[in-house]
């Protein structure tokens, strides 16, 4: 049978997010040929002991998968440090990977797609890593294409990929402001990459993938993403440390495979311009639910 990439899974204290994780990957044909890697973080207060001790109960008894590894944490490392030095760990030890997170639903085709995708970009300079979410924007997009850059919800990497990560985000942010890329980097002033790159700085938000995405950018890195979502993420629900209860981030997981036979390898500009777009309207429809929610209370105020 032959061995497919590595899956790092990273789970903390949501047990039912994680279950519907690992059992849509059991339904991929080629997790039985695929090392599992599960790190399990520590609780950061008492009251995610048991929420922490019943996804460790769980992960620990996993089947279905070629090998199974799990790495509990002594102590509360916190997502990024947790991802970074993951990932980093793992691809000490192999040539690539596919990382996912405790809240990441995925197609049937999903590692069908990374493992051809890894092995059809493995010696292309220009291709930093493979995605399998999408945005569910209005435009009827390619089978697959490429933007720059790099992206985080259900994602897969080289060695020599991951090896751009820089963890240093003043140093990114400082690099992509004197280049002038900062609009290019905020898909042209519509969504605040930059400054979620400066709330990271700052110490306001912990995010590793914000810096994973500036290190590819500057590279000028390209990343893979499907024409349909392999990816959903369960997530967007309250119930993690970092998401808000949203559903306008919902895509469709794809029925069918993704066709990898004639795809050209350059930064997409229309999905480029359908991604922008998405942002805007999204930027459009929270103002709206903001406004909804504002009216409704004043009305339920003076009746």
């Amino acid at each position: 049978m032959q061995m497919n990439t590595p899956i790092a899974l990273f789970v903390y204290a949501r047990p039912n997010h994680t279950r519907r994780t690992v059992e849509s990957l059991l339904k991929n044909s080629e997790a039985a040929s695929s090392d599992l890697i599960v790190f399990s973080d520590a609780a950061r207060t008492p009251s995610k002991e048991e929420a922490v001790q019943r996804v460790r109960e769980y992960v620990s008894c996993i089947k279905g998968f070629r090998s199974l590894t799990v790495h509990h944490r002594p102590e509360n490392y916190g997502l990024a440090k947790s991802i970074i030095e993951g990932v980093t760990q793992v691809l000490e030890e192999h040539e690539k990977i596919v990382v996912l997170e405790d809240d990441m639903v995925t197609s049937a085709h999903f590692l069908t797609y990374m493992n051809e995708s890894l092995e059809r970009f493995a010696d292309d300079e220009r291709v930093v890593s493979i995605h399998g979410y999408v945005y569910p924007v209005q435009q009827v997009l390619p089978e697959a294409f490429f933007l720059r850059g790099a992206d985080c919800w259900g994602w897969a990497t080289w060695r020599s990929g991951w090896e751009l990560f820089n963890s240093n985000g003043q140093a990114l942010l400082f690099e992509l402001r004197r280049r002038n890329l900062i609009k290019m980097f905020d898909y042209n002033g519509s969504h605040g990459y930059s400054d979620m790159l400066e709330a990271q700085i700052k110490g306001t938000n912990d995010s590793w993938a914000i810096r994973w995405y500036a290190s590819a950018f500057l590279a000028g890195k390209l990343t893979l993403y499907p024409g349909r979502s392999l990816v959903h993420n369960i997530g967007n629900d309250s119930s993690g440390t970092h998401c808000v209860s949203t559903s306008h981030h919902d895509s469709a997981l794809s029925k069918s495979p993704i066709d990898l036979t004639a795809i050209e390898v350059k930064h997409c500009e229309n999905c480029f311009l359908a991604f922008e777009r998405f942002f805007r309207l999204s930027k459009v429809t929270l103002f709206s639910k903001i406004r909804k929610r504002f009216i409704d209370t004043m009305n339920k105020v003076f009746a």
